[in-house]
């Protein structure tokens, strides 16, 4: 993907030439274009024609489109946090200026947004900043009447056409979670089902949120909606993105789509952080490792909810977890292994063993302590 041409005709005009070198109008095979920054495109071929476009003079890369993996509160207090003053470079032709948080609009590219929610109320925002030129998408569950002074933008990417399932409402709860990190507003009383109630905040409150759903519930979150989401942050003018996402780890720049997105979003004044990812730590274990990218480190400080095992002679098996069943200190409870528990029905050892949805006896089971293992390559040493 090169630079871009001048005009969104021109690109469309050399977007149609490159599809009918394949020999006949392919253009209903196009699901984005690309213009801002560089000019490219997504769009259904075979692999002969891919490698067809590929050997094309002026053609950077073809690649095929990869679905892309998302990631996941307090890491502003253990910074330290107080509070944030960013420097604002859009392009060459703009003054730079200093922005406080209410200044800022940061743009989350993840499953979506719940606007009801208390983090994205707009009570004491001011008008929106005048540079904002992005929208309010609607979809049968998602009305512009959802936006608001706080939660400023809203869209969505369709993969498939038409997409029944397109909709900037967050249908995973991930999206939801990353928004309220970055940018959420302080809430009381919040809590986890009652467990550890508390007061919460994102890092950024006073800041503006845009939304770029990149994820289909159905069909996962590709690359080139994620390109297409950098198109629309730039032309919108987000100042920072937050990236929860990421193709590969040994990244190649010219085939990875978060790294081409969000290079020419650096070029045009946009900060954008990635996720250093879930997994390690063991070597190239981090994502997000393009070098214009911030990418932020996981923790594990203050991630661990305590749930011990006594067993007889109180020999303590120290253990994690959540849960909400109706266990008290006495009397004392069974064990049971999952695969001495499995179900008549159930012919995997396997599946029993690791406690999947039926796979167990429930009346075997019932008023016992369960004994799991784990065969996630990230837990193979631990037991539930």
């Amino acid at each position: 993907m090169g630079a871009a041409t001048s005009s969104t005709s021109a690109v469309r005009n050399d977007h149609i030439e490159i599809l009918s070198s394949l020999g006949e109008r392919r253009e209903d095979r196009v699901i984005h274009r690309y213009s801002n920054g560089f000019s490219g495109f997504a769009a259904r071929l075979s692999e002969e024609e891919a490698q067809s476009i590929a050997r094309r003079p002026g053609v950077v890369s073809v690649f095929p489109d990869p679905v892309l993996k998302l990631h996941t509160t307090r890491s502003q207090d253990i910074l330290n946090y107080q509070f944030v003053k960013i420097k604002r470079s859009r392009t060459s032709k703009s003054k730079s200026s200093s922005l406080t948080g209410a200044d800022t609009i940061i743009g989350i590219f993840d499953t979506g947004i719940s606007p009801e929610l208390k983090s994205f109320s707009d009570e004491g925002f001011g008008p929106i900043p005048s540079r904002w030129k992005g929208t309010c998408m609607e979809a049968p569950d998602f009305n512009a009447s959802n936006c608001n002074r706080k939660l400023i933008g809203a869209r969505y990417y369709n993969n498939t056409n038409p997409d029944p399932y397109g909709t900037p409402r967050d249908r995973d709860g991930h999206g939801t979670h990353v928004a309220a990190i970055a940018a959420g507003n302080p809430v009381q009383g919040a809590s986890y089902h009652g467990l550890v109630r508390g007061s919460i905040k994102g890092a950024s409150p006073g800041s503006r949120i845009a939304v770029y759903n990149i994820c289909n519930p159905l069909g996962g979150c590709y690359g080139s909606a994620v390109l297409k989401a950098f198109q629309d942050a730039i032309a919108d003018g987000v100042d920072i993105v937050s990236l929860t996402d990421y193709a590969q780890t040994d990244v190649n720049v010219l085939t990875d789509p978060v790294a081409i997105g969000a290079y020419h979003a650096v070029e045009n004044g946009i900060l954008v952080v990635g996720v250093g990812g879930d997994h390690g730590p063991e070597p190239e274990s981090v994502v997000n490792p393009a070098p214009w990218i911030l990418t932020v480190a996981a923790t594990t400080t203050d991630r661990f909810f305590e749930s011990d095992v006594v067993l007889g002679g109180n020999k303590v098996i120290k253990g994690g977890g959540i849960h909400f069943a109706n266990i008290q200190k006495s009397p004392k409870y069974p064990l049971i292994y999952g695969l001495s528990a499995k179900a008549s029905d159930e012919s995997s050892d396997t599946r029993a063993s690791n406690c999947v949805t039926d796979s167990l006896d429930k009346r075997k089971v019932k008023g016992k302590i369960l004994l799991c293992d784990s065969s996630d390559r990230i837990y193979t040493k631990r037991q539930a």
